[in-house]
């Protein structure tokens, strides 16, 4: 008899409603019994399991386009962003994890060919303030990070991000030594390894270029650093990043400027012959830019001579496990270039920027 009185499903509006009822009762609070705010928690994980299934799908049936038109709408009329925000530390692990899930479905959904969310952070880009400390947080990182990441995919909360100091704070995350905050510092910094999905850095063209021109000095001094690292999935991260950035189209000012410095260069020669094959081959698709560039300073000519007959035996032996035709084009060019330099000016005094590469 149980059975024939189930309870009727929830409609999407009145998700949202319990949902912001709800959220108020994560927070401790003197004035309510504990008792009862075990037993909102607990009806607080079920709706927010309800709202994740009424957007994803079942096993038994896929999301219905109404019902999450109607969700996503009624979600973004109000501040339920914020609110559920601002309640994640409260929340259990699983509980955040559905969160997560809900948010990043929610940050692509679109009605009448509108994105709500892009409109919402437009006229809420303090919210990204919020996420951004609860990326120094190990246990929170990931759903903080996940849920940042998602809000990035919108041009104004990139930009926001960009244009604030919050940026500079990604050097440091991504160097934590919490592999929780690491990790997830360099998942919304760069482009995934062996997952090319642009991320904050490389998302958004237009935005990251001007970027990148107005803050070049501070930006690739701060980044230097980082292919210099000790730690070899941070170098490893780091070139691959370069290589995206530089290799971009919208970054071509940027790219000219880079390798045109003889410091620069040097870093990308001493990761020519760094122990990991991968960051070798990262390295030189950064690397071949610099013999290519047309108009190079006489330091990096001088550089490039003086290291010539090194150079040339390593690109000899230097391959990939698989043949790759464009490869190895770029290698004779680059091997092509060197051996046809000539000297300018002067030659290079200072030792340590013309480091010679072992074989």
């Amino acid at each position: 008899m149980k059975g024939l009185f189930k309870s009727k499903p929830r409609t999407p509006v009145e998700l949202v409603h319990l949902l912001r009822h709800l959220l108020p009762y994560t927070a401790p609070n003197p004035d309510v019994r504990k008792t009862k705010r075990k037993e909102k928690i607990c009806e607080l994980r079920k709706v927010i399991l309800e709202m994740r299934t009424v957007l994803y799908g079942d096993e038994r049936s896929e999301p219905a386009e109404d019902a999450c038109v109607k969700l996503t709408h009624e979600f973004f009329k109000e501040d339920t962003l914020r609110m559920l925000i601002a309640s994640l530390p409260n929340l259990d692990p699983g509980t955040r994890q559905d969160v997560t899930h809900v948010i990043a479905n929610l940050q692509r959904q679109r009605v009448n060919g509108r994105c709500l969310a892009s409109e919402y952070l437009e006229c809420n880009t303090d919210l990204l303030g919020m996420l951004l400390p609860g990326c120094e947080d190990s246990e929170l990182a990931i759903s903080y990070g996940a849920i940042l990441r998602e809000c990035i995919r919108h041009q104004v909360a990139a930009k926001y991000i960009l244009d604030s100091d919050h940026i500079k704070k990604f050097f440091r995350y991504i160097q934590d030594p919490s592999f929780d905050i690491a990790s997830d510092a360099a998942a919304t910094f760069r482009v995934k390894y062996r997952e090319p999905l642009p991320e904050l850095l490389t998302r958004h063209k237009s935005t990251i270029a001007e970027f990148l021109s107005k803050n070049y000095n501070w930006f690739f001094q701060e980044y230097n650093t980082l292919l210099e690292s000790t730690n070899y999935i941070t170098r490893r991260n780091a070139v691959k990043l370069l290589g995206a950035l530089l290799l971009d189209r919208s970054n071509t000012s940027v790219m000219v400027r880079y390798v045109s410095s003889l410091d620069n260069m040097r870093i990308l020669m001493n990761l020519l012959r760094d122990s990991n094959k991968t960051i070798q081959v990262d390295a030189f698709h950064v690397f071949k830019l610099f013999p290519a560039n047309q108009r190079k300073p006489p330091e990096i000519v001088n550089v490039l001579v003086a290291n010539r007959s090194k150079l040339i035996r390593f690109f000899s032996d230097f391959s990939l496990d698989k043949a790759d035709e464009q490869f190895e084009a770029d290698k004779a060019e680059v091997v092509k270039e060197i051996a046809t330099l000539e000297p300018k000016g002067p030659a290079c005094s200072n030792t340590k920027p013309c480091e010679e590469i072992s074989c």
